[in-house]
């Protein structure tokens, strides 16, 4: 039988492999035959055929066993900041050529667990330092979808390929990392689904560390129901991470058809702002009236300190990454420059291993955190983002979630803000609040611009809430029914 994967969901392709209609094998081969044909966008670091069918052959062992896992016989791709034992993980970056983990990381051990087949490695903005996936050293992202002239279009990022995967349809599903909007911002510019869960829900063991107290990994799929399917499978408690929090992870498919009647959802005054684009203006009042006709109450609140927060997010966010990456230092693993002395060769591993915006980002981080600037910005940083999270508690005492755009603008073309730093860091203006605060936001496709490219609006939760905002989504999804996809014009 001939499988489409871009014509399949999770959901519907579980239902597929059960009734028999194709096997793991089969629809895993039709998946690396669409993954290799997608080469133009660039999506993939390391492709892993021969591993994908070694695991599809296992998931059909079990389920011809009446042993199928939640996710048995499903072709994901995996964020290149994953480790996954035995295949090259790269964050991306010059500085990790060669490194090949002896572990893999919680979160797709738990995949694999559930019987998910690894498609292979998907490339990434280096370090995920990035909103746009133009900064990886394997070259930019291609967004699926390109504008009406031929222009080529990034995906966002920094998971701009797992992105990028999933809207292709190679990839039924794939792992994001959001740190500042990297799951919500390229999932609004491809037009798929993509939620950052509470800080916390899902390990962050073994997974390339950018900002720890802000890092969250998530999945990225076509529809709600298949978010909540490999969150279902990805979620948990890890003794190895400090940072895991030990709670039941919840049925998130039990109540997802529930509906929304009697939510109160707030819309916040500050995501209004000045020159906004009036088609994301649009979309979003869409959004409120969907809600309100599918029985939600919608609530005006106010989140004060919104104006501070990508200020003080590019002040924590480089401040943690200038630790995290001292560690790659040419000694122990990946690439090593040499030198005429150990000083030297840390330099010239360093200069040659990082690229330009991980530079930037670790001069920044290490300023603030100097002697005579600390007080003056990471301090301060640190005590304005308490305010942003005590906004977001005082918010959730009035109304059960949030409803905001997920970004100010659909995908733009590739280079048009590279040498613009500040404008390529608003992408972020959105997203970036909600992982200051540690709370779980979504992003869900709702409409097309007037140059037809996807729009996606955003829902905020409660922490630990990811089952409520999960139904939320699927209301908006029914409501928004939003079926587009790009054309193949890399395979014409």
């Amino acid at each position: 039988m001939t499988v489409n994967p871009d014509a399949l969901t999770i959901a519907s392709a579980l239902e597929g492999l059960a009734k028999k209609d194709f096997t793991a094998v089969e629809l895993t081969q039709a998946s690396i035959k669409a993954m290799q044909a997608a080469k133009p966008l660039n999506a993939m670091i390391t492709e892993t055929p021969d591993k994908a069918l070694e695991m599809a052959k296992a998931a059909d062992a079990r389920r011809a066993k009446g042993e199928a896992g939640l996710l048995d016989g499903i072709p994901l791709a995996i964020k290149d900041l994953f480790a996954t034992k035995g295949v090259l993980t790269t964050a991306a970056s010059h500085i990790l050529d060669g490194f090949h983990p002896e572990y893999e990381s919680t979160a797709t051990a738990n995949l694999w667990k559930a019987g998910a087949v690894m498609l292979g490695k998907l490339n990434l903005d280096e370090f995920a330092m990035g909103s746009s996936n133009e900064t990886s050293y394997y070259g930019p992202v291609v967004n699926p979808w390109r504008a009406k002239d031929g222009t080529k279009l990034v995906p966002g990022g920094s998971s701009g390929g797992s992105a990028a995967a999933v809207a292709a349809g190679f990839a039924l599903g794939a792992t994001g990392t959001d740190t500042g909007g990297s799951i919500r911002q390229p999932a609004s510019l491809c037009g798929i689904t993509g939620i950052k869960p509470t800080y916390g829900r899902v390990s962050r063991w073994g997974i390339v560390a950018f900002a720890s107290s802000l890092d969250q990994a998530g999945p990225m799929t076509r529809t709600v129901r298949d978010s909540a399917l490999m969150l279902q499978a990805m979620a948990g408690f890890d003794p190895k991470d400090s940072t895991s929090v030990d709670r039941p992870v919840p049925d998130y498919l039990a109540n997802l058809d529930g509906g929304v009647k009697g939510m109160r959802i707030g819309i916040p005054r500050e995501y209004r702002m000045d020159g906004m684009n009036p088609e994301i203006t649009a979309l979003w009042e869409q959004g409120k009236q969907w809600l309100k006709d599918a029985g939600a109450e919608i609530v005006d609140i106010n989140l004060p300190h919104t104006h501070y927060a990508l200020a003080t997010y590019y002040i924590v966010a480089p401040a943690e990454a200038s630790s995290n990456l001292a560690r790659y230092d040419g000694v122990r693993f990946g690439l090593r420059v040499p030198g005429k002395d150990l000083t030297e060769m840390y330099e010239n591993t360093r200069g040659a291993g990082f690229g330009r915006e991980v530079q930037r980002r670790i001069m920044i981080g290490t300023y603030v955190l100097s002697a005579g600037y600390y007080d003056a910005y990471y301090t301060k940083a640190q005590k304005v983002r308490t305010l942003i999270k005590k906004d977001f508690e005082q918010a959730f005492q009035r109304v059960d979630a949030i409803l905001t755009p997920t970004a100010p603008n659909a995908a733009f073309p590739i280079g048009m803000k590279n040498d613009d730093p500040v404008t390529m860091y608003l992408n972020d203006v959105f997203t970036v609040p909600t992982s200051l605060a540690g709370l779980p936001g979504m992003s869900v496709p709702a409409g097309l611009s007037s140059e037809g490219l996807p729009l996606g609006l955003q829902l905020i939760g409660k922490p630990f809430e990811e089952a409520q905002l999960l139904r939320l989504g699927r209301s908006l999804e029914k409501a928004a029914n939003y079926t587009a996809k790009p054309f193949h014009w890399w395979e014409a």
